[in-house]
């Protein structure tokens, strides 16, 4: 009886399981490895209070890294959401602004005003990109290239490049405020994480985003809606960068004309980590968090450790680059 069940559990236990087990589990293991590797080079690390600002940190990359999750998960890829983090954070700071020069005629408005013109401003710029790569087969990198350079710019013209100050209290708590001790920005993280993870893993679009990016040409034969469904993860991707750029207006005080620079960077990075393939087709929402978790708390355990920024950058560098060749390998075995 124990042969049969020495040799069972050989069997399970083969190659093919154990690349399963960490192509499952690996992200989340690593995540534990890289916490528990600080907490004991650092006695502050595991403290609530330095806890709590690696989530603040994580957040708004976290936001940003979803909406890039979609439209990896197509094949596509968003280099504009950094911009687009500057040019909503602007826009929607001068409707909640006291400030008389930097204001438009009547602010501050009501919060949710400002709110609904800065996510409105992300989903125009995710209609513009969606619409060049979706209808003109535009490739995504030079479309989003565009729109990179354009938002900039239109952040530059509409704020005469200088910030927005004196934002409102109202506006600023979804910044700094908390609702039973959770900071806002948390909060609001995890708002976007249930609902897109609710929507890629219990909605027809979402099975619809994964065939789109396993295989266009098929999805297309299916009968699926390959123009649409590209057109609205660039929208999705707009609204959520809009979402973070208010979030950043409203966690530093002021709307700055330079914020959200190389913001995609950090993005790609939380997603390419978590496990999404470049290839499209492949990647979970949850990958994505525990990817954007990862970045957080390196940036936080170097710090506290009294490393230069410049470390981060190329530990950050490494680890893009080591997570893609396991994406290659993964693929080339298939």
């Amino acid at each position: 009886m124990s042969n049969i069940e020495n040799n069972s559990s050989r069997s399970w236990f083969t190659a093919e399981n154990r690349g399963t087990l960490i192509q499952e589990y690996g992200i989340f293991l690593a995540f534990l490895l890289l916490a528990f590797i600080l907490s004991l080079s650092n006695e502050y690390f595991l403290t609530p209070g330095n806890i709590s600002n690696v989530l603040l940190q994580t957040s708004i990359n976290g936001v940003l890294a979803i909406g890039m999750t979609f439209v990896i998960l197509t094949r596509g890829i968003d280099l504009s959401v950094g911009s687009v983090v500057a040019l909503a954070g602007m826009v929607s700071a001068s409707f909640a602004t006291t400030s008389i020069t930097a204001g438009v005629a009547g602010a501050p408005y009501p919060f949710f005003v400002a709110l609904a013109i800065g996510i409105l401003v992300g989903v125009a710029c995710g209609i513009i990109v969606g619409f060049i790569v979706s209808r003109f087969s535009v490739p995504a990198f030079v479309a989003t290239l565009g729109m990179l350079s354009a938002a900039r710019g239109m952040t530059l013209i509409y704020g005469g490049g200088k910030p927005v100050p004196a934002l409102t209290p109202e506006f600023r708590w979804i910044g700094t405020g908390s609702i039973l001790g959770i900071p806002m920005p948390v909060i609001l993280l995890a708002i976007v994480f249930l609902a897109s993870w609710w929507v890629l893993t219990r909605t027809r679009f979402g099975r619809y985003i994964y065939a789109v990016g396993g295989n266009p040409h098929a999805a297309k034969t299916s009968g699926i809606n390959v123009t649409r469904i590209r057109f609205l993860v660039y929208v999705i991707s707009g609204g959520l960068s809009g979402l973070a750029g208010m979030m950043l207006s409203a966690r530093t005080g002021s709307a700055l004309p330079q914020a959200g620079i190389a913001y995609e960077l950090d993005a790609i990075a939380a997603v390419v980590i978590g496990g999404t393939s470049l290839s499209g087709g492949v990647g979970r929402v949850t990958g994505t968090l525990i990817g954007a978790l990862i970045i957080g708390v390196m940036n936080n355990g170097l710090d506290l450790m009294g490393i230069q920024s410049y470390y981060q950058q190329v530990l950050k560098g490494a680890l893009i680059v080591g997570a893609v060749m396991l994406d290659q390998k993964r693929n080339q075995g298939l």
